[in-house]
């Protein structure tokens, strides 16, 4: 009998392993979901807390929303935790978030935990939760309504720069970026961001066991540490991640060591939502991205000041 050549042997021997890998490897995709949730929170036994991040601008609900309804109709999960680390972003995605932690909230536990900044929009979904929990120095708060319109008709004049509009009604070309806003245009968009604001503002009251009229007070977009907002009533409790986590496994019902689920939704790079950040931005976007998401459209709720460093 012939005996194999000792390179081919090493290289079906190679080919093997090489192909056990891939296996293993796409196992492991399959189980981490390709969404960044932990591998050993998905590998756990038993109940345990799911921990959903939502980190950057708010500009889409979908995979949050699902991710949700999922943990919901999980028995295994029997608590939820909200970490957010967000300035806001657009009002509709966020009441989205909002009404599925309530699906949540009416089965399960939910608990908010607020990073660095968890403003805007981004407290209106924490206002969903049972239980708010912020460390000291977070910038929460912020609860109002904006609407930006970019005014460029000042640079349209020095470059020669002008159009012409034929439109079917007085205010089909509202926010028109060539000229200004007329009185009439601008008091119907301050109805709207009025109307919006007392969205949010009962949200918050229904999340939070407020009075209205309370909320209102505090809703004039100031921003508050999580020391001052828990003074307010904003906040139930100081503390980080780690002490939400042990809350919900506590509101749960469950005793020991939480175990935890971890999801982190997947955002764009950072040089798109650099980018995105100006008028610009929104119009080279929009051009060399006309499908994806881009702020500058509709209702923001957005803290755009400084953030704790």
């Amino acid at each position: 009998m012939a005996r194999r050549h000792p390179v081919l042997r090493g290289l079906v021997i190679l080919g093997a392993v090489s192909l056990t890998l891939v296996v293993i490897a796409m196992g492991l995709a399959v189980v981490v979901g390709g969404d960044g949730s932990s591998l050993a929170g998905r590998l756990s036994f038993g109940p345990s807390v799911a921990v959903i991040e939502l980190r950057g601008v708010i500009e889409d609900a979908a995979e949050t929303v699902e991710a949700l309804d999922r943990f919901r109709k999980q028995d295994s999960v029997v608590a939820v935790v909200v970490r957010l680390n967000t300035p806001g972003g657009a009002v509709p995605p966020a009441q989205e978030i909002y009404d599925a932690l309530w699906r949540v909230r009416a089965q399960k536990p939910v608990v908010a935990s607020l990073g660095n900044v968890a403003a805007s929009a981004g407290y209106y979904i924490a206002s969903a939760a049972n239980t708010i929990v912020a460390s000291p120095g977070t910038l929460t708060g912020s609860i109002g309504v904006i609407m930006e319109l970019p005014y460029y008709g000042q640079l349209a004049d020095k470059v020669g720069v002008s159009e012409q509009v034929v439109k079917s009604g007085e205010f089909k070309d509202i926010g028109h970026p060539l000229r200004e806003l007329k009185p009439e245009e601008r008091a119907l968009l301050q109805g709207m961001i009025d109307d919006v604001l007392g969205q949010f503002v009962d949200a918050v009251a229904r999340g939070r066991k407020m009075d209205p009229a309370r909320v209102r007070e505090l809703a004039d977009g100031r921003v508050f540490s999580g020391a001052q907002a828990r003074a307010v009533g904003l906040v139930d409790q100081l503390g980080g991640l780690e002490e939400a986590t042990e809350l919900a496994w506590t509101l749960a019902g469950q005793s020991g060591e939480p175990r935890v689920t971890t999801l982190r939704t997947r955002r764009r790079v950072w040089w798109l939502q650099l980018l995105d950040r100006t008028a610009l931005g929104e119009a080279i976007l929009r051009r060399v991205l006309p499908d994806s998401v881009v702020p500058g459209g509709g209702f923001l709720s957005l803290y755009r000041g400084p953030g704790p460093q």
